[in-house]
C-alpha cells in the first residue's frame, strides 16, 4: 500500500475506480461535458447526470451499481463557481467527480460503509481529521455514522433546513422541483487550525479549512407536484467526490492548485505569461484563473463545443476572455492562451488520449478567438478604466455598461470583473433597460408579414404529404392582409387553412412546398406554406381563376418537380452531416440550414477554413452513399431511445417524447422533412461554395441531381473557353496559366523597372531651370502614361528638392483628366494646395480638395489640360489679391 503523500492525481482516480469494481461496480466511461439527452441543462455539472433517467425510472440500468470519473463543468446556470475561480482554493470551471451508484441494490448502509473504508483503510488518511454532515430528519445515517463506523458526536453535524422552506438544505438533494429526491451525507476534511474558516453549518463555513470531499446522496423519495414526498420502490444511492479536491488531501496541500497536476500547469502558464513567483503558495490569482480555464475550454472544444454568442458556445467564449483580461493582467498582450493546449496535453494526454488527437483543433480554435478578442479587450480596459478614474461614485451605470456592450464589444461579466476588483458596484437593471429598449427597437423595426405566432383559432392540420402529393380537404379559413375572410376572388393575395394538407409546411431548415389548390371553378397558386406554433398550417396564395369560398372542398396539388428537388436536397443534406463528421470530426454540429429546390446551404461548427482535400474527402463520402443506393427508413421513437441509438438531434431543440428517426445510408437524424425513398435518387451531389458565417460557423452550399449537372457542365464549359483562349487542352490548364503568370509577373517586374528608370529622368527634367513667380519656383506639366502613385512620387521629389515651390502635374487615364497639387510647407500658409485645386479643376469640369500641401482632382475635359497649366500664374496672383485686401 503506497503512503498517501506519494498519491498523484492519476493514481487517485485509478485507486477510486478500481476499489468499487472490486466491489462489484461496473466501470462507466465519462458521458460528454454536453449532456446530449437533457436539454435543461448547458453542460454536465455532477457524476449523476448521465444517469437521469435511470434514477427517474425512465430507463433500465445495464448494472445494478456502477462507478465512473465524470468530466464536470460548472460555469453558468444553477451551478456557476466562475467568479470564484482562481481566488479560492478549491472552486474550479473543469473538474472531474469520481462517483459510485447503486440503482436499486445497495443503499445507507454500504454507501456509507464503501465510503469510510475507501477513505481511512485505502487512502490512508486520519480518522480524527474527518467530520460528516446528515440531514438532522435522516436518523438512520446518523445511527450508521455513528454506531457502525464508531464517530463521536462532536464528529456528526446535523442540518436542518437552511434554505427559506421544508426539505431545501444543504444536506437534501432533490434533482428538480418535481422528482427523486433524499437526504444527503456530506463528508469533510479538516485541513488544520492555521487555516481560516469554520465547521459546516456555522456563520464561517465558507472558509477553507473545512472542504467538503465527498457527497453521499440516498435518494429514497419522489417528490409530487403537489409538493409532497412519496417513497421510492427503488432506494438508490448517488455519490460525488471531487478528484481535485481529494487530491489535495492525499498530497498534503492546502489548495486544489498545488496538487501535482495544477503545478505542472500553473509553471507552464508562468512560463507563456512571463510570470515569476517565489513559491506555490504565492502565485499571481490570475495564473490559477488561465490554469484552470485552460482545462475548460480545451476540454469543451473536445466535447464538440465551439465558441459562439448563444447557450454553451457563448459560456465557452466567456471563459477564454476572462483567461485572456487575465493575461492582459499579467501583462501579456500577444496571444498565449492557445499554445497552453499542447502543455494540457502534455500532462493530461496519458489519461485523456483523446486530448492529444486534437490539440491542433483546439489550438486553432483558442487562436482564433485570441486574434479577435486581444484588439477589444485593451481598447475596452482603456475606456472602462477611464470611466473608473473619473467616477465620482463606486457605482457604473447602465448606459456605460450598455456602450462597452454594445459599441465596443466588451463582455458584461469582464466589466464586472473589473469592476468588483475596484470595489465598484454595476447598475445591472439599468442595463438590462437599455438591453431590452434596443431589442424593442429591433422588434418593430423588422416585422415580418406572417411570423409563426400569426393567431389562429383552426385545430392543427393534418398533415398527410409523407405519403401524397394530392389530397382533397374542406377550406377551414381564408385570410386577407391577417384578416379572416369568407371568400377570395382573382387577384387576391390569401392565406387557406384546410382540413388536411398534402403541403409541407416550412420547418427544420426546409422550405415550405408550392402547388395549387383548385376547385371546379376557381384555380389559387401556392407560392409558399407556413405554420404557426400550434401546427396550423398557412398556405400562402394568389387566386388565378374563380372565386374559392370557406368550407368549399378543394383539391390540393403541390408541385411534383420542386418537391422532388427538395426531397434530394434534404436527404443530401443528412448525409454531408455525416460526411463532414467523418472528415473533420465529431465537434461538427449543425448550426443551421436552408433546404429549396435549388440547392442545400448548411451551417456547420468548425474554426478552419476546409481545405480543397477535404472537401473532395466529403463529397467522395457522399457520393459513395449514393451510388450504394441504400433504401430510406423512417422509425417512430421514444426520445430517449432515438439519442441512445445512436440519432442526432439539435441541442437546444424541444422533441416530443415520441421522434421521427430517418436512417439514410449510414446517417441517422431526428428530422420531420420529406426525403427521398433510396440515396441513389439523389442522383449526384456537388459541393459550390464554401465560406465563414461568423467565428466558428461555416457554410457549405451544394447541389443535387440535375442542378449539379448543370453546376459541372457550366463550370466545364468556363474552363473549355479560358482553354481555348490560352491555346492548351482542359487538362494542362493549371500548367498552361502558371506559365503565363510567371510570365506576367516577370514582365510587371521588367515594366516598373524602366519606369521607375523613367521616372529618374523625368524627375530631373522638372526641377531643371523652374519658371519663377515672386521668388517661388513653379513646375506645372502634363505627365503622359502614368498613374496617381507615379504622379505623387514625382510631386513628393519637387517638393523636396527645389522648396519653396508650387507643382502641378497632369496626367490622362481613360479619357479623365487626373491632376495633382503640390505645395512646399514653408509656403503652404500662404499658397494653399486645397484651394489652389478647386480653382484649377473647374477648368476640367471637376472638383476637388485635400490638405495645404497636397490635394487633388479630376475631370473629364481633357481638351482643357493646356488650359490648367497656363492658369497657374493667375490662380496665384488671385492669392496675392486677396492677401492685400486683408
Amino acid at each position: 500500500m503506497k503512503n498517501s503523500q506519494l498519491y498523484s492525481v492519476n493514481d487517485i482516480r485509478e485507486t477510486f475506480i478500481n476499489y468499487f469494481v472490486e466491489k462489484g461496480h461496473t466501470k462507466i466511461p465519462s458521458s460528454t461535458l454536453v449532456p446530449l439527452t437533457d436539454s435543461s441543462l448547458l453542460f454536465t455539472n455532477s457524476g449523476m447526470v448521465q444517469f437521469k433517467e435511470i434514477f427517474m425510472g425512465n430507463k433500465n440500468p445495464a448494472s445494478p451499481r456502477a462507478v465512473s470519473a465524470q468530466r464536470c463543468l460548472r460555469a453558468g446556470g444553477k451551478h456557476n463557481d466562475l467568479e470564484n475561480v482562481g481566488f479560492t482554493a478549491r472552486h474550479h470551471t473543469f473538474f472531474e467527480m469520481l462517483g459510485n451508484f447503486s440503482f436499486g441494490d445497495y443503499f445507507k448502509e454500504d454507501a456509507i460503509s464503501f465510503a469510510w473504508e475507501l477513505l481511512t483503510k485505502v487512502f490512508l488518511i486520519d480518522e480524527q481529521r474527518l467530520i460528516v454532515t446528515v440531514y438532522d430528519q435522516d436518523d438512520d445515517a446518523y445511527r450508521l455514522w455513528k454506531t457502525k463506523i464508531g464517530l463521536s458526536d462532536n464528529q456528526i453535524i446535523k442540518i436542518g433546513d437552511n434554505k427559506g422552506s421544508r426539505y431545501a438544505s444543504d444536506n437534501f438533494w432533490q434533482m428538480a422541483d418535481v422528482g427523486p429526491c433524499g437526504p444527503c451525507s456530506e463528508i469533510f476534511f479538516d485541513h488544520g487550525s492555521h487555516i481560516n474558516g469554520g465547521l459546516p453549518g456555522s456563520k464561517n463555513e465558507n472558509g477553507d479549512r473545512f472542504v467538503e470531499i465527498w457527497n453521499l446522496v440516498f435518494m429514497q423519495y419522489q417528490r409530487l407536484e403537489s409538493g409532497e414526498l412519496v417513497k421510492l420502490p427503488n432506494l438508490s444511492v448517488d455519490t460525488g467526490m471531487g478528484l481535485e479536491r481529494i487530491s489535495a488531501v492525499m498530497q498534503k496541500v492546502n489548495s486544489n492548485f498545488e496538487i501535482d497536476l495544477f503545478r505542472k500547469l500553473t509553471d507552464r502558464v508562468m512560463i507563456r505569461t512571463e510570470t515569476k513567483v517565489k513559491s506555490y503558495s504565492h502565485i499571481h490569482p490570475s495564473v490559477r484563473v488561465i490554469a484552470d480555464h485552460i482545462r475548460a475550454c480545451s476540454f469543451l472544444v473536445l466535447d464538440g463545443v465551439l465558441p459562439s454568442n448563444e447557450g454553451n458556445g457563448y459560456v465557452l467564449r466567456r471563459i477564454i476572455r476572462r483567461a485572456l483580461r487575465h493575461g492582459h493582467k499579467l501583462g501579456k498582450k500577444e496571444p498565449f492562451f492557445s499554445l497552453l493546449v499542447q502543455d494540457l496535453s502534455n500532462i493530461m494526454g496519458d489519461h485523456f488520449s483523446e486530448l492529444q488527437e486534437k490539440v491542433q483543433l483546439i489550438s486553432s480554435c483558442l487562436f482564433e478567438e485570441e486574434q479577435k478578442f486581444n484588439e477589444t479587450l485593451s481598447r475596452g480596459i482603456e475606456i472602462l478604466e477611464n470611466v473608473l478614474k473619473k467616477s465620482r461614485s463606486k457605482k457604473i451605470d447602465g448606459k456605460t455598461i450598455f456602450l462597452l456592450y454594445d459599441t465596443y464589444g466588451f463582455p458584461t461579466d469582464l466589466t464586472a470583473d473589473i469592476c468588483r476588483e475596484k470595489e465598484f458596484t454595476l447598475d445591472l437593471k439599468g442595463f438590462e433597460l437599455e438591453m431590452r429598449t434596443q431589442k424593442e427597437l429591433a422588434r418593430t423595426t423588422n416585422k415580418f408579414k406572417y411570423p409563426q405566432s400569426f393567431d389562429c383559432d383552426d385545430p392543427s392540420t393534418n398533415f398527410v404529404g409523407y405519403d401524397t402529393n394530392f389530397t382533397c380537404g374542406k377550406i377551414i379559413s381564408i385570410f386577407q392582409k391577417e384578416k379572416s375572410v369568407t371568400k377570395a376572388i382573382k387577384g387576391d393575395s390569401v392565406m387557406f387553412t384546410l382540413s388536411e394538407s398534402c403541403f409541407y409546411a416550412e420547418s427544420g431548415g426546409q422550405v415550405g412546398d408550392i402547388g395549387y389548390i383548385e376547385s371546379d371553378s376557381a384555380i389559387a397558386k401556392v407560392t409558399d406554406t407556413t405554420k404557426n406554433i400550434n401546427d396550423v398550417f398557412l398556405h400562402h396564395a394568389v387566386i388565378e381563376q374563380g372565386e374559392i369560398k370557406v368550407d368549399q372542398i378543394v383539391q390540393a396539388r403541390v408541385d411534383l418537380e420542386n418537391r422532388n428537388n427538395i426531397k434530394r436536397n434534404h436527404s443530401a443534406t443528412h448525409l454531408l452531416h455525416y460526411a463532414l463528421r467523418e472528415v473533420l470530426g465529431e465537434h461538427v454540429k449543425q448550426k443551421g440550414s436552408l433546404v429549396n429546390g435549388d440547392r442545400t446551404r448548411f451551417d456547420f461548427s468548425h474554426p478552419n477554413v476546409l481545405s480543397n482535400e477535404q472537401i473532395k474527402s466529403v463529397e467522395k463520402i457522399v457520393n459513395y452513399e449514393i451510388l450504394d443506393n441504400s433504401p430510406t427508413s423512417v422509425n417512430i421513437m421514444d426520445y430517449l431511445k432515438a439519442i441512445d441509438s445512436g440519432a442526432i438531434g439539435l441541442f437546444g431543440e424541444k422533441y416530443d417524447s415520441n421522434v421521427r428517426v430517418l436512417t439514410i445510408g449510414t446517417s441517422k437524424e431526428l428530422c420531420g422533412g420529406t426525403h427521398v425513398e433510396r440515396t441513389g435518387d439523389i442522383g449526384f451531389f456537388k459541393i459550390m461554395n464554401e465560406t465563414g458565417v461568423s467565428s466558428g460557423v461555416r457554410r457549405i452550399e451544394a447541389c443535387t441531381g440535375y442542378k449539379a449537372l448543370s453546376f459541372i457542365q457550366e463550370t466545364y464549359d468556363t474552363v473549355d473557353k479560358v482553354s481555348k483562349i490560352v491555346n492548351t487542352s482542359s487538362s494542362k490548364l493549371y500548367e498552361k496559366i502558371t506559365v503565363l503568370l510567371e510570365k506576367n509577373k516577370k514582365l510587371e517586374n521588367y515594366a516598373e523597372s524602366v519606369q521607375t528608370k523613367w521616372l529618374f529622368s523625368v524627375q530631373k527634367k522638372l526641377i531643371k531651370d523652374p519658371e519663377i513667380y515672386e521668388n517661388i519656383n513653379l513646375v506645372s506639366r502634363n505627365i503622359d502614361s502614368v498613374d496617381s502613385k507615379a504622379l505623387r512620387s514625382l510631386i513628393d521629389y519637387v517638393k523636396s528638392s527645389i522648396p519653396p515651390v508650387v507643382v502641378v502635374l497632369t496626367t490622362i487615364n481613360n479619357d479623365r483628366v487626373n491632376m495633382i497639387v503640390g505645395v512646399s510647407k514653408d509656403i503652404s500658409k500662404n499658397y494653399n494646395a486645397s484651394k489652389i485645386v478647386s480653382k484649377l479643376a473647374l477648368k476640367i469640369g471637376g472638383k476637388g480638395g485635400g490638405r495645404d500641401d497636397l490635394a487633388q482632382a479630376g475631370g473629364n475635359k481633357v481638351n482643357a489640360i493646356n488650359e490648367v497649366h497656363q492658369s497657374l500664374k493667375g490662380v496665384l496672383n488671385e492669392f496675392n489679391v486677396e492677401k492685400k485686401s486683408q
